[in-house]
């Protein structure tokens, strides 16, 4: 009978009550108070906030779903959802918002931890596991819910105890709680019967989109870039213009497993770098303070493949990174500078040379990385990348798949680069690298093959006693370091010695230098910009007959207008391009507009 009686409770409140008003000792309990934790849940809603279900939105939420008697553990995310933590260049997203960001307490709050109803919730969801998500079965909330919340795990009680029931548990269920459960449940009927009326049409929204999706491994990121620059100073050139530039970069991001990725990325763009010397001083012409957007830019905007990679984990400390063009040492090895390293794309500093230490510049293209982690604090990296494209002569052939002569993967240019990262705490981290290259095109062009490089033309090719570009053996050396003084404060600094060869110039090995330091201020003004300043030397010849050190000023702030679109004015100030003090200083002004999706 009491059986029969359970059942027919839930069938209708009417039956409920009167079930209910027959049992002398149904009286609630005073709910059990819990100390709240530090972290905000969002209430029975799968990384949704109760705004987006407030909102007609077309958005997919999924209540959760009533743990089984035999699993209360978490389930794993989803390839789909590992995706999506990747931007266009295959690296974590900085942006990500978590669940705690999304929801705005000041909305409807009308539940708060010292409710009744929130406390008398907090010991149903303890003494049933109604809710799903965490594995130690407690109720983590520390905020205020807005009732649309507190109906969402109020249903998922309900359908627990029903569950219960109707597996012929009825014993487990106090009668105590099902007076609670009464009490809420009329005081929050208007919200549970608006919420199932939504979830149902969700359901049905969720479905359409899962018919009509893309793909279930695949996420499209994407980052368009608007940039209005000019250049002042150069005499006896004719002077560079005003120029309104653009670069595209579609990067298909695909996780098969949850722990691999494999990025497939489009890129066009027509941005051309300014010529900041003039060509018939002994400099040659020069190409410092080469901007993101100039990275790979294919001129015309012509679309191009310009990386093809695939990274996985080979054990639980080993990260094995397999690229088939486009490929860069930094795609791997971390480069100690978190701030300001936004990947090559738009939304760090304006240059390559305030992104991170030029010596991951020298080389890249087609090869094999790995990143081994042997303890929480030291890390060990290695890699070998071959060009993609290659110099001979006068002609830029391919590289890594040519079989010609002086091609292939092993026998045209190429880098090898081997690194060890301290990161003696969360705040301070310090990198020691070291590359051997063989460079038939310049030595900082990443592998491009003549498409733009960082520092001086000395510094990059030489010029042997004919006259003609030289090719370079190549050993760096180079040092990084990190130094995080708070969340809105960020130390960097780099140094690197090159000891380059140039084949067939007469001279002996030839030194290369370039150092900086940055400060980046993220989230300055409000939360998601970023103010960062850098000075330094760009990549210069040492000991050559020019010998005026190429210094780099650069200061720019990234202004986050929403999730996807920022705007960042800056200025880069070279004095003595090209090494020759002969040649005027610079003045680049760039307003760069940069929208990622």
């Amino acid at each position: 009978m009491l059986k029969f009686l359970l059942n027919q409770a839930f069938v209708s409140p009417a039956v409920l009550g009167t079930f209910l008003a027959v049992c002398s000792s149904a009286i609630a309990s005073p709910a059990k108070t819990i100390e709240p934790q530090t972290d905000a849940q969002l209430l029975a809603l799968s990384a949704k906030s109760q705004a987006e279900i407030a909102s007609p939105s077309p958005v997919t939420i999924k209540l959760a779903q009533t743990p089984s008697a035999a699993s209360t553990t978490q389930s794993s995310p989803t390839s789909i959802d590992v995706v999506d933590r990747y931007n266009p260049e295959g690296q974590p997203s900085n942006d990500a918002i978590s669940v705690g960001q999304v929801t705005s307490v000041s909305q409807l709050s009308d539940v708060r931890p010292t409710d009744w109803a929130f406390q008398a919730l907090q010991s149903l969801v303890e003494r049933y596991g109604c809710i799903a998500g965490y594995p130690d079965r407690t109720y983590r909330g520390n905020r205020a819910l807005t009732r649309y919340e507190f109906a969402a795990g109020l249903n998922a009680c309900l359908d627990r105890v029903n569950e219960l029931i109707a597996a012929s548990t009825a014993g487990l269920v106090k009668k105590e709680d099902l007076a609670t459960l009464q009490k809420l449940q009329e005081q929050f009927a208007v919200e549970l019967a608006t919420l199932r009326g939504r979830v149902d049409a969700l359901e049905a929204r969720t479905s359409t989109l899962e018919k009509q999706q893309f793909s279930t491994t695949t996420k499209l990121a994407g980052e368009a870039v608007f940039a209005l620059t000019d250049e002042f100073g150069v005499r006896n050139t004719g002077g560079n213009n005003t120029v309104f530039q653009d670069r595209i970069r579609l990067a298909l991001n695909t996780s098969f497993t949850g722990s691999d990725l494999l990025v497939t990325r489009l890129t066009a763009g027509n941005a051309n770098a300014f010529t900041l010397t003039n060509p018939n001083q002994p400099g040659g012409t020069n190409a410092e303070g080469l901007q993101t957007f100039n990275f790979r830019s294919t001129g015309g905007n012509q679309v191009s493949l310009d990386r093809v990679s695939y990274s996985f984990n080979l054990t639980n400390k080993a990260r094995v990174y397999v690229a088939a063009v486009g490929g860069l040492h930094p795609d791997y090895a971390p480069t100690s500078n978190p701030a300001l390293d936004s990947g090559t794309g738009a939304t760090g500093p304006l240059s390559l040379f305030a992104e991170r230490n030029p010596i991951y510049f020298i080389g890249g293209g087609s090869g094999i990385g790995v990143n081994f982690q042997l303890t929480p604090a030291f890390t060990i990296s290695g890699g070998y990348l071959a060009d993609n494209s290659d110099t001979t002569t006068s002609t830029i052939a391919p590289g890594a798949n040519n079989p010609a002569s002086k091609n292939g993967l092993f026998n045209g240019s190429y880098s090898a680069l081997a690194q060890v990262t301290f990161k003696a705490s969360e705040a301070l981290s310090i990198g020691l690298t070291y590359v051997n290259a063989y460079r038939r095109a310049a030595i900082f062009d990443a592998g491009s093959g003549g498409s733009g490089f960082l520092g001086t033309l000395l510094a990059n090719q030489g010029v042997n006693i004919n006259g003609n570009l030289a090719p370079a053996r190549v050993n760096a050396y180079g040092a990084e370091v990190a130094f995080k003084l708070n969340p809105g404060l960020v130390l960097n600094g780099f140094a690197s010695y090159i000891d380059a060869n140039f084949v067939g110039d007469g001279r002996s090995s030839q030194e290369i230098w370039t150092y900086g330091v940055g400060v980046a201020l993220p989230d300055f003004g409000k939360k998601g910009n970023l103010l960062g300043f850098v000075a330094g030397a760009e990549p210069y010849l040492g000991n050559a007959l020019l010998n005026s050190i190429p210094l780099h000023f650069e200061g720019f702030y990234r202004y986050q207008l929403n999730d996807n679109l920022s705007i960042t004015p800056g200025i880069i100030y070279i004095v003595n391009p090209g090494q020759d003090n002969r040649n005027d200083n610079v003045v680049i002004g760039t307003l760069r507009t940069t929208f990622t999706f």
